[in-house]
């Protein structure tokens, strides 16, 4: 199991990202919440399991805007998706 780094505020500055997205994987016995931030355009993939998920969950609440109650959308029920955006830089917004 790979873990997020300590440099997690140098990796993904708060200026430069441009979504977040939680979403939860049916891992046949349990859920895996999962996490993509998007920067320049690329997809940084995290889950809750990596040794670091708090200090990244703590990070990206830094986000202006940044939906603390992503949880109630994608923890119930078990086993579907559950996708949500978290956090959109407003320019993004289509």
């Amino acid at each position: 199991m790979s873990s997020i780094a300590a440099s997690i505020p140098d990796q993904l500055p708060l200026a430069r990202i441009e979504t977040v997205t939680f979403y939860k994987r049916d891992e046949l016995t349990t859920d895996l919440i999962c996490c993509d931030v998007e920067i320049a355009g690329r997809i940084r993939f995290f889950h809750e399991e990596q040794e670091g998920w708090d200090a990244l969950l703590t990070h990206l609440e830094k986000l202006p805007g940044f939906r603390r109650d992503w949880r109630d959308t994608v923890m119930p029920p078990p086993f579907a998706r559950n996708q949500f955006t978290a956090f959109e830089q407003p320019d993004k917004v289509t």
